[in-house]
């Protein structure tokens, strides 16, 4: 752990405007600049995960760690930053930590295989309840930023997955492979090294997405059918 004092901050800047100014000041003086990872810094990619005075995304709900905003601290306070900590997420550099797990999770089922010949159905000739309409979506908003994971004391990824198969379990496109897919995702998760979800709670409060505990409680029913058709 390396103290800075980091100067000219405005209670209006958001977090990751806070370590561009800590970067400028590191790099002013000559020293190495703070790794941390970034992207559309509109809460939709996830991949500015941080772990902020014990919290993953700091101290706001719903928001992930670019939307958050200085002035959720005190002028003067001493702000604890890590990186993410899973074994399944492993740190490269500072703040900036290995997360393409997920990707593997995601590459052994997270899809739908359809036919692009030409002879596909027009999704809006396929009757959908609107409840199911819904809480697809909701599954889907997962952004896999992985504060699931480092808020679980077990390191779970339970829920993100459980976002994953439920966006497509709930859908008639995605009942087809329904069986294989959750078998695949959740073996891929397990070869991972994430852990078990024991049910704290933890990952659904800290989620920027509020993605629900529903979904694990789905993946469970799925993963126990699929195995019970075996």
């Amino acid at each position: 752990m390396v103290d800075y004092k980091v100067t000219d901050i405005s209670e209006h800047m958001s977090f990751l405007e806070m370590m561009d100014v800590l970067n400028e000041q590191l790099v002013n003086q000559g020293e190495e600049p703070v790794a941390f990872d970034h992207d559309c810094r509109e809460g939709i990619c996830g991949m500015c995960s941080m772990y902020i005075n014990g919290e993953a995304h700091g101290p706001d709900r719903g928001v992930t760690t670019c939307q958050l905003h200085m002035r959720m601290f005190k002028d003067g306070d001493t702000i604890t930053i890590e990186p993410f900590r899973a074994k399944a997420f492993p740190v490269i550099k500072d703040l900036v930590v290995d997360r393409s797990s997920f990707d593997r999770i995601q590459h052994a089922g997270g899809y739908i295989s359809v036919n692009t010949s030409g002879n596909t159905q027009d999704a809006n000739a396929i009757p959908i309840s609107k409840y199911a309409a819904d809480e697809a979506m909701d599954a889907a908003t997962c952004i896999g930023c992985g504060a699931c994971v480092a808020s679980c004391k077990n390191a779970s990824a339970m829920l993100f997955v459980g976002a994953k198969v439920s966006q497509y379990a709930l859908l008639p496109q995605g009942r087809i492979e329904a069986v294989d897919r959750v078998k695949n995702m959740v073996a891929q998760m397990d070869l991972e090294g994430f852990g078990n979800c024991t049910n704290t709670g933890a990952c659904e409060i800290e989620c920027p997405k509020g993605i629900s505990l529903e979904n694990i409680a789905r993946m469970n029913r799925e993963y126990l059918s699929a195995n019970i058709k075996d």
